[in-house]
C-alpha cells in the first residue's frame, strides 16, 4: 500500500510517498520539500501561488517516487483548535457487559454530534471506567454496577480545513485524510513502547509548536500554538539589529542553550541592519544565548501550561520527546530536561523506513507521520465498526441499525 503525506507549512511545503509493506517496514519511496512563505499564521496569502507550488512539489516527488498521486494525507495545524473531553454512562447494570451495552453508551453520548463552525478531526475513545476502575481496553465480558465511557475530541475551525483542501482540490488532488499536525510527528518519532508508557511528543517548528500525548498507546491530546523557531530569529533580529539572514545564521551556527565561561570571549562579526555593504557589528555568543534562552523557556513553558490546563499534568509523564527544526538547538534536550524535569530525547525519524535518501532530520518529521496516518489505527474496534455500518448503509440504513439498539 502507498500512502502520500502533504504537509503545508508557514517556511515549507514537504511530501512524503511512503510503501508500507506487510512486515510494517515501510520503504520511503521519496521525501521532497520546497520553500514557501505563503503561509502566515495559517492563513493562505496567496491562493492561486500556493496551489503552484503544490503543484510543483508533487510533480516533483512523482518523478522521484515513480509513483502517480491521485491523493494525499493532508497535515493540518490545530492552531484554534479545541480539545474536547466527555463521557457516556450507564448505572445500575444487571447482567455481563456486552457489545450492545457499549454501542449505546456510544449513541447516547456527543460522539454523533455536529458542530457547524468546526471539523472534528480525531474523536475516539481513551478508555472505560468499571464502578471505579479505570480500564483502556474492552470491558466487554466484565461485571460491574456501573460503566463509563472516556471520549476524547479535536475540533478544528472548518474555514483551515476548506482553505487547505481547496488547495490541492484546485490542482485535482482528493484527500484521504486529515491528519491533525501533532499527531504526524508523533507517529513518525515515538516507539511503540514509548506511546505505551507515557510520552509527550513537542514539535518546535517554525511558525507553531504542537504538542501530543500519548498514554497506554493512545492519543489522548494534542494541540498547537503559533510560537515557533521563527520567532527565535525575529527575536535576534531586533536584539542584535542584524538582517533577517544574519539572524538565522546565528541562531543555527552559534546560539546555544548550555552557557560556557567562553560565551564572552567568543566574538562574531554581524551585518547592520541597513544593508550597508562592508559595515559590521561585533557582538559575542553571550549575546545571543541571552536573547535565545528566555523565547525558548517562554515556549516550552507555554506546552506546559496546555498540558495543565486539561489536567494532564497529573498524569506525571516522565518522557518527553522534542522533533521539528527548533529541537536541533543546541543544548536542547538538556534545556528541556529543566522545565519538565523528565528524560528528553530528540525525535529522529524511526528506524522502521527503509530509504536510500538521509532523512535523518526532526524537521522532517511531520510528512514522514502524516504518510504513515492509518485512521483505523486511531479508533476504537465498536467506533470502526460501527462506522463501517453508516458508510454502508446510508443515513437512512444507519437509523434503523440505530433504532436495534435504542
Amino acid at each position: 500500500m502507498i500512502k502520500v503525506g502533504l504537509n503545508i507549512g508557514n517556511s515549507k511545503i514537504s511530501c512524503a510517498v511512503s510503501e508500507i509493506k506487510n512486515n510494517k517496514k515501510v520503504k520511503l519511496l521519496s521525501y521532497h520539500h520546497i520553500s514557501s512563505n505563503l503561509l502566515k499564521k495559517n492563513i493562505i496569502t496567496n491562493f492561486e501561488n500556493l496551489a503552484n507550488d503544490v503543484k510543483t512539489l508533487l510533480l516533483e516527488s512523482e518523478k522521484k517516487s515513480q509513483t502517480k498521486i491521485n491523493s494525499v494525507n493532508l497535515n493540518i495545524p490545530t492552531v484554534d483548535s479545541v480539545s474536547k473531553y466527555y463521557e457516556s454512562e450507564i448505572d445500575n447494570l444487571q447482567s455481563e457487559i456486552t457489545e450492545l451495552d457499549i454501542k449505546k453508551l456510544i449513541n447516547n453520548s456527543e460522539y454523533f454530534n455536529i458542530n457547524q463552525d468546526y471539523y472534528q478531526i480525531f474523536n475516539n475513545i481513551n478508555g472505560y471506567v468499571l464502578d471505579d476502575n479505570f480500564i483502556y481496553n474492552s470491558p466487554v465480558g466484565n461485571y460491574a454496577n456501573k460503566l463509563k465511557i472516556l471520549f476524547y475530541k479535536i475540533l478544528v475551525p472548518l474555514k483551515y480545513i476548506n482553505s487547505y483542501k481547496n488547495s490541492v482540490k484546485k490542482i485535482g488532488i482528493s484527500v484521504d485524510s486529515y491528519v491533525p499536525s501533532p499527531l504526524s510527528s508523533s507517529i513518525a518519532t515515538l516507539s511503540t513502547d514509548e506511546k505505551h508508557i507515557g510520552s509527550i511528543c513537542i514539535d518546535l517548528g517554525h511558525s507553531n509548536t504542537s504538542i501530543s500525548i500519548f498514554e497506554n498507546n493512545k492519543f489522548i491530546y494534542g494541540d498547537s500554538f503559533l510560537v515557533g523557531s521563527n520567532n527565535i530569529t525575529n527575536d535576534i533580529a531586533r536584539g542584535v539589529s542584524t538582517t533577517i539572514n544574519s539572524a538565522e545564521r546565528l541562531k543555527t551556527l552559534y546560539s546555544s542553550l548550555i552557557s560556557s565561561p567562553s560565551d564572552e570571549f567568543e566574538i562574531i562579526e554581524i551585518p547592520i541592519i541597513s544593508g550597508e555593504s562592508g559595515k559590521f557589528n561585533q557582538i559575542n555568543k553571550l549575546k545571543i544565548n541571552s536573547i535565545v534562552k528566555p523565547r525558548v523557556e517562554e515556549t516550552l513553558e507555554m506546552v506546559w501550561q496546555k498540558i495543565k490546563q486539561n489536567g494532564l499534568h497529573k498524569k506525571q509523564i516522565k518522557n518527553v520527546v522534542l522533533t521539528g527544526g527548533g529541537s536541533q538547538l543546541e543544548g536542547m534536550s538538556q534545556y528541556a530536561e529543566l522545565i519538565f524535569s523528565s528524560n528528553v530525547r530528540i525525535g529522529y525519524p524511526k528506524d522502521i523506513f527503509i530509504s536510500e535518501q538521509n532523512i535523518d532530520n526532526p524537521g522532517y518529521s511531520d510528512a514522514l507521520g502524516c504518510s504513515l496516518f492509518n485512521n483505523n489505527e486511531f479508533s476504537d474496534k465498536y467506533i470502526e465498526k460501527q462506522g463501517k455500518k453508516e458508510k454502508k448503509q446510508g443515513s437512512k440504513g444507519f437509523f434503523s441499525w440505530l433504532d436495534q439498539y435504542i
